[in-house]
């Protein structure tokens, strides 16, 4: 776990949250060896690892389940650093998302984000990286609802949706519908999911002077990094970014400037294949689709590439054991 890290500013949010059950950063961070004193350093990172502690140790303390939800809902842009302050002055959500894919490695390579639009639907994708243990589900939850209070105080506007967890409905889950927040359990991805029409919204506080300068700022500090996203991750988002079909490998291969065996090549260093991917992105794709009733099983096979439903079916059975029919049903 420890190979992943936060900024320190992420545990002073912890340390101003836990005040209000009466609890001290001195207790709050007592076995972590961390001074709340030099957390606002942004040269400070802590441990993957470490920040589960504190997490457990917030939730104990505190004997709040629902402590991810806390945390995201003080969440503030001004949390992410620079990353922070190139969303702040964007445009639109999409180019604030576009802003957050491209440089969340200068916050932290434990998570990553895919942005996917289906119709009139949207889908902010979070990938996990690293092994959160116990507080997994207090890292999801708070890294959901703070991207939508943040999305909701730039625009003005609130995000009408919901957010999804791919994990099992834990305990407290009952607790979280007196909060009146649309959240759901055990689902294929991790994501924030709103409607479209939110992605060209404009940012209240937009400037295109500010937002050069921050961006430039960023990506200085992603070189300085020198960490280029892997190979798998830019294929999976070319992939989403396609509107129609999934694009062949040759096409891939061409957006990524090397050629088809050169992507073989470095996909198969990092344990997986273009094909294996394809048919990853597929059932992703299929199970956003078997979501909307308007779409006829016919129309999501013809979405996804299959020559006929039949071939469809067998395919959706081998990801999940059930028909696409059968998925559908339980779903409603």
């Amino acid at each position: 776990m420890d190979e992943h890290s936060l900024p320190g500013t992420y545990v002073l949010y912890s340390i101003e949250l836990v005040k209000r059950w009466g609890i001290t950063a001195d207790e709050l961070l007592d076995g972590t060896g961390l001074a709340s004193g030099t957390l606002a350093d942004p040269r400070v990172r802590v441990p993957i690892g470490t920040i589960v502690v504190i997490l457990e140790r917030a939730r104990e303390l505190t004997g709040e389940p629902c402590y991810g939800i806390f945390l995201g809902l003080q969440m503030r842009v001004s949390a992410h650093g620079y990353l922070g302050a190139a969303a702040l002055v964007a445009s639109t959500m999409r180019e604030a998302i576009q802003l957050s894919i491209q440089f969340m490695p200068i916050v932290t390579t434990a998570l990553s984000l895919r942005l996917r639009v289906e119709g009139r639907d949207a889908s902010l994708i979070v990938e996990e990286h690293a092994d959160f243990g116990p507080a997994r589900d207090s890292i999801l939850l708070a890294a959901l609802i703070g991207m939508s209070q943040i999305g909701e105080s730039l625009t003005g506007r609130r995000l009408v949706g919901f957010a999804d967890l791919a994990m099992p409905q834990p305990a407290y889950a009952e607790r979280l519908k007196l909060m009146d927040k649309r959240i759901r359990f055990a689902q294929p991805v991790n994501r924030l999911f709103f409607e479209a029409s939110m992605l060209d919204t404009p940012y209240k506080m937009a400037d295109p002077v500010a937002l050069l300068a921050a961006r430039d700022q960023c990506e200085r500090i992603l070189a300085a990094l020198a960490q280029t996203p892997r190979v798998t991750a830019r294929v999976r988002g070319l992939m989403s970014r396609d509107k129609g079909q999934s694009p062949s490998l040759r096409t891939v291969a061409a957006a990524m400037h090397v050629s088809p065996r050169t992507l073989k090549r470095q996909l198969a260093a990092e344990g997986t294949s273009f094909s294996q991917i394809e048919d990853e992105e597929r059932r992703e794709k299929a199970m956003f689709l078997l979501g909307s009733p308007a779409l006829s099983l016919k129309e999501i096979a013809d979405r996804l590439g299959y020559a006929n439903l039949a071939n469809f079916s067998r395919a959706f059975h081998r990801w999940t054991g059930r028909t696409p029919g059968e998925h559908r049903k339980e779903r409603t």
